[in-house]
């Protein structure tokens, strides 16, 4: 993940963090998280329900850089959830020759097994 975070860091170990942890968010949409709907309310109650990616499926290591500019320093966290599920996706298809049209993955037959 690289992004330009301003001008300074104020906190570099929660930079990192906060960064790794939107990247773990990121494929938690990707690979399970689903609101289904039934009768007009959300079927999903709590995280038993909606399984976020768990430690031990993270990756090992999450590379982080920071751009440091003369921008004013900005937040982190958000804009680095984003980016991680097309990128997953797009390497899905150079890989597979298949366009990914939905999420999540679980659901197409991908695991992290």
């Amino acid at each position: 993940m690289a992004g330009d975070v301003g001008s300074q860091i104020i906190n570099p170990s929660g930079a990192l963090n906060e960064v790794q942890g939107s990247v773990i968010e990121g494929l938690s949409h990707l690979m399970g998280y689903e609101i289904t709907i039934e009768r007009g309310r959300a079927v999903q109650s709590n995280f038993h329900e909606y399984p976020p990616v768990r430690l031990t499926q993270a990756p090992p290591e999450i590379e982080v850089h920071f751009l440091k500019t003369d921008n004013p320093p900005t937040g982190l966290g958000e804009p680095g959830l984003p980016p991680v599920l097309p990128a997953v996706c797009n390497a899905l298809f150079t890989l597979t020759g298949k366009r990914i049209r939905t999420l999540p993955l679980a659901k197409q037959g991908y695991s992290w097994a």
